[in-house]
């Protein structure tokens, strides 16, 4: 039975949508950097897809799911974050055919097609996380830098536990590190940096064990701090 159907009585619907509503500021600083992330990088069109599409049809397919109405907000906000890291992935992946520089190309495709095998991202996470990634200019395309507005550079800041950096010094890092980044990889990050999700939940919205997780965020953390320094 889904949601819909089960919510039968004005409470129970607005003790709902309540949860609901409490998950929605967390989704939309994570969605609206995932879009930009796509954009910048040539996976979107620019300005065709919004945060606020995104959320409202992730809600939608959350009433349509056979789901507890009487869960913790928590266990609704994840939900929620499950429902919308799905919709984004098959997004990009119907999307990736806007890309034209070959090279990324082939390895945005490599990369959007461990999406299709119920995130089995083990063997992609060892492939990126064995070389140390110690190179993180590695591959990249000096022509078509991806450009982090300064906002969302201070959130990466206090993620990376790091002060006293200079304005010209994090956009150049920043800069290199998510050109480089697997694009599975630099999700992880984006749930922890922007939706203000701890390690376990991501583990949960992933499917990967905890320690997974927090060792992908240490190997990446290092690596920019070490390119900092």
């Amino acid at each position: 039975m889904s949601v819909t159907e089960k919510l039968t009585s004005e409470t129970t619907r607005n003790a709902f949508e309540k949860k609901v509503l409490s998950a929605i500021p967390h989704l939309h600083p994570y969605v609206k950097h995932r879009i930009y992330i796509a954009e910048t990088t040539g996976i979107l069109p620019k300005n065709m897809f919004s945060s606020n599409g995104i959320i409202d049809e992730s809600i939608i397919l959350l009433y349509d799911k056979d789901f507890d109405i009487d869960a913790e907000p928590l266990a609704v906000k994840l939900e929620l974050f499950k429902i919308v890291d799905n919709y984004m992935n098959l997004l990009f992946k119907n999307e990736a055919h806007h890309k034209e520089t070959i090279s990324t190309d082939a390895l945005l495709k490599k990369e959007l097609d461990k999406l299709s095998e119920e995130y089995t991202i083990d063997g992609d996470f060892d492939y990126v996380l064995n070389t140390e990634l110690n190179d993180i200019s590695y591959n990249q395309n000096e022509n078509d830098i991806l450009q982090l507005y300064s906002d969302k550079e201070s959130s990466i800041l206090s993620a990376f536990e790091i002060k006293d950096l200079s304005t010209k010094q994090s956009s150049s890092a920043f800069n290199k590190l998510y050109n480089w980044l697997p694009f599975n990889v630099s999700n992880i990050m984006d749930l922890y940096i922007f939706g203000k999700l701890d390690f376990e939940s991501i583990a949960k919205i992933k499917k990967l064990e905890e320690k997974r997780v927090v060792d992908i965020f240490d190997k990446v953390k290092r690596t920019f701090r070490r390119h900092i320094e």
